[in-house]
């Protein structure tokens, strides 16, 4: 004889949710390319790996969960900015690296996309400087000698 199954657990398995791969294009001419889900209601979700890129030309490839940039990724500016790092909701968040088009970076913390804790700054005559950041101050940073 077969073992029943609980109400919760045919309510769980009528919900399931399809993971698929494709290209949806936006009307805003926004182009996502990956993995998302597909709810029964047919909503649909980005979701695992994949990138989109805005009609502006921002293009973001890396992690989704819940429809927002999480998890590990790249984004690239049509200035020629960069980040690589980690992502929480959309936004730099965690450890990473930030590169300028005049060849700047930043490789350190970030909270909230913004430059928060500890870091190295290098500018475009290579030097490079360590220590705390504060958003858009860095008091008591230290010049990292090259020998």
């Amino acid at each position: 004889m077969p073992a029943k199954t609980k109400k919760g657990e045919k309510e769980k398995e009528e919900s399931k949710i399809t993971i698929l791969c494709g290209v949806y294009i936006f009307p805003n001419g926004d182009k996502y390319e990956g993995d998302y889900l597909q709810s029964t209601d047919g909503a649909l979700e980005r979701s695992g790996n994949g990138a989109h890129t805005t009609a502006e030309g921002v293009c973001y490839e890396g992690q989704w969960i819940n429809d927002k940039m999480t998890g590990e990724g790249v984004v690239r500016f049509p200035s020629g900015s960069m980040y690589e790092g980690e992502f929480v909701n959309n936004q730099f968040h965690g450890k990473g690296r930030y590169t300028w088009p005049n060849g700047a970076v930043y490789e350190g913390m970030f909270n909230e996309n913004k430059m928060e804790g500890e870091g190295e700054f290098m500018d475009t005559e290579r030097q490079v400087w360590v220590g705390a950041f504060r958003y858009k101050a860095a008091p008591g940073l230290k010049f990292k000698l090259a020998m």
